[in-house]
């Protein structure tokens, strides 16, 4: 009896240690093929761009209330570009790949870019040091901010066999960033089954299929074929589905030279009408700077005001009668349209095979050499941590629970007694969920002809809180509308056109990669008119 006791706790003893040794098995550290903590300083491991356009100073600093370090932007309205080449390059054709990192946008982001770009083997003789936007990538990933543009990227460059160039293809309909200041951890998993999944704080917010057409702009697999470059419309094609009725006639009483609006006669000037007193006025207080030399600058004149007899007077200046419409006006007169009767359809070049078409049964990415953070933003305080690259997706969420939800917690505890003590708690939270629906909205596949519409008015109800109210009722309007077009509109409702730069088939003597092209010169125009507008308001 005893000796079959004992027999038994042996046996449970060694199914434990082997359940012990299976359940280690999955975090087995051999599937962290790459991990950067941050807790040591970057300087010597990671190397900084030393290309003239990056002027951006990066630190080894804390998070805000935390004893974890990360890597800070700590300059606003600048570029920055920093880089790790790893060990080895990793492969993203066997099994899983998990890409995961953290980011804390703790002065928010109005535009600007926190996203990580996971290079491909670089040209013989590239040096970490010359890292810029055109150091060509495998994969970009990451949240991406500014003006209409809120989304999470997820961008794969990819070699076409056929012709040898790298085209650059994004995700659809990708994920919106989080709005707030709190630390978050975005995850990208790429499986062998052909799929990518996106994740933000361990929630699933985004599958795709990296061969579906619907999933990718441009698709990866191109199209069979073409329209051929060298056919021509014939001559005699007409695609004029209307045209001009030759047999109409203007009517008589038409007067083409009406005028839109005229001088509504029945006016009267308002009493109390200033009309020797100009609407503006040279500003009393202003003086003439002490460095001001009218050789060089000009004759200096004051800037103006606005005359402050006007503000409590019906107007100022000489009176004019106010415009109003003509019942007169016609307008330049044009014959009626009918039907062509030459009318042969919409022309279209005939098709033929595209010389550039292939099938894969699987992407052929190229490897990981490298890691890279090539941005532009306008906003200080952009910290990233916890960067992970791992062949098991369960290591990666031990890395999401061990790292991440530990601070993210504290934030958002932190976060609720901050409202909590400024009695906005019930409010702010309250509007924090109806932002957060909204943008989840704005992410809803069949929304995206209207998102930039919805993102524009959801930004203008987070930068004007006084106006929250207002703005949310019109984008609830809006959405309202879309769903009533598309369900009662029938099939030959056309969805209002909202005019969007497609994305471009990207070769690899690009220079654009990303939004940051086209955000840099917007925002550093603004920025000179800005300071433009302060220096005529200092004199």
């Amino acid at each position: 009896m005893m000796m079959g006791l004992l027999a038994l706790l042996l046996l449970l003893a060694f199914a434990s240690l082997q359940l012990f040794c299976f359940a280690d098995d999955d975090n087995n550290d051999d599937d962290v093929v790459f991990y950067e903590s941050f807790e040591e300083s970057f300087e010597g491991r990671w190397i900084v761009s030393n290309k003239d356009d990056y002027k951006g100073l990066w630190k080894h600093s804390k998070s805000e209330g935390h004893e974890d370090y990360g890597l800070l932007v700590s300059e606003k309205a600048r570029k920055y570009a920093i880089v790790k080449v790893v060990d080895e390059p990793v492969s993203l054709k066997d099994g899983t790949t998990v890409l995961q990192f953290e980011t804390r946008l703790q002065s928010g982001i109005e535009c600007g870019g926190a996203y990580i770009k996971f290079l491909r083997p670089q040209e013989a003789g590239w040096k970490p040091e010359e890292f810029d936007n055109k150091s060509p990538y495998s994969i970009m990933f990451g949240p991406d901010k500014c003006g209409t543009t809120n989304k999470v990227h997820f961008i794969f460059k990819h070699k076409n066999p056929k012709n040898g160039e790298y085209v650059e293809h994004h995700l659809k309909y990708p994920p919106s960033v989080p709005s707030d200041k709190l630390t978050h951890v975005y995850t990208a998993t790429l499986k062998l089954d052909k799929e990518v999944k996106i994740m933000i704080d361990g929630e699933e917010k985004k599958k795709a299929n990296f061969l579906a057409a619907e999933d990718f702009d441009p698709p990866l697999i191109p199209a069979k074929t073409i329209p051929d470059p060298d056919d021509k419309k014939p001559e005699d094609w007409d695609d004029k589905e209307k045209i001009p009725d030759p047999n109409a006639v203007k009517p008589d009483d038409w007067d083409e030279d009406a005028p839109m609006e005229i001088e509504d006669e029945e006016a009267v000037k308002p009493e109390g009408w200033l009309d020797d007193e100009p609407e503006e006025i040279d500003d009393p207080e202003a003086t003439k700077p002490e460095d001001w030399d009218d050789e060089e600058d000009g004759v200096w004149e004051p800037p103006k005001m606005y005359n402050p007899k006007c503000a409590i007077a019906p107007g100022c200046g000489e009176w004019k009668r106010p415009m109003k419409s003509n019942p007169a006006y016609k307008g330049k007169w044009s014959p009626p349209l009918i039907d062509n009767p030459n009318y042969k359809g919409v022309w279209k070049a005939r098709e033929i095979p595209n010389p550039n078409y292939f099938e894969l049964d699987k992407p052929d990415f190229e490897p990981i050499a490298a890691i890279g953070i090539e941005i532009w933003t306008m906003q200080e305080g952009i910290l990233f941590d916890n960067i992970l690259i791992a062949k098991n997706e369960k290591v990666a969420k031990s890395y999401r629970e061990t790292k991440w939800k530990p601070k993210f917690e504290v934030e958002k505890e932190r976060q609720q007694a901050e409202e909590e003590a400024s009695g906005l708690d019930f409010l702010a939270s309250i509007k924090r969920k109806v932002f957060n629906a909204l943008y989840q909205i704005a992410d809803i596949p069949f929304l995206s002809n209207y998102k930039p519409q919805i993102l524009d008015h959801i930004k203008k109800a987070e930068k004007q809180p006084n106006l929250t109210m207002g703005v949310l009722v019109s984008t609830v309007a809006i959405i309202l509308t879309i769903f009533l077009k598309l369900i009662f509109g029938g099939k030959n409702q056309q969805c209002p056109r909202i005019e969007t730069k497609p994305v471009p088939v990207v070769a690899e003597t690009s220079d654009d990669q990303g939004s940051d092209g086209e955000k840099v010169e917007k925002a550093e125009k603004n920025e000179t008119a800005a300071a433009a507008r302060r220096r005529r308001r200092e004199t």
